[in-house]
């Protein structure tokens, strides 16, 4: 059977290295564990991990890069609506594969994982 985990982040993509530490572990889940099932739920100032187009000066982490390789070896990201509402940016593109959400795909999701981590 295929563990579930789901990774819920709360802080702003730079200023704290929450959101990195979060997306660094779900990539390394995910490349040692291919059997685990990862999801990622954005909230509060998180939500702002989502959008495209993200320029961080040479040698400095790039939460797009990490948020597209956890992506591209099968998680699920979605991230908060109201939250979004509540900064702007809930009609703004969205990274690929990142989907809108709310707090009914978060409680389903856990209720549904058998770990819930939090950043």
């Amino acid at each position: 059977m295929k563990e579930k985990i789901l990774i819920i982040i709360n802080d702003a993509p730079y200023g704290t290295e929450k959101a990195y530490n979060a997306l660094r572990l779900a990539n390394t889940i995910l490349s040692e564990h291919e059997e685990t099932e990862i999801k990622v739920f954005l909230l509060a100032d998180a939500v702002f991990c989502g959008l495209p187009n993200q320029k961080t000066p040479n040698g400095f982490y790039n939460i797009e890069r990490l948020m597209k390789s956890v992506l591209h070896k099968g998680a699920e990201i979605k991230l908060c609506g109201g939250c979004s509402e509540a900064r702007g940016i809930h009609e703004l593109q969205l990274i690929d594969s990142v989907q809108l959400s709310n707090m009914k795909q978060l409680a389903k999701w856990t209720t549904d994982c058998d770990k819930v981590l939090t950043f």
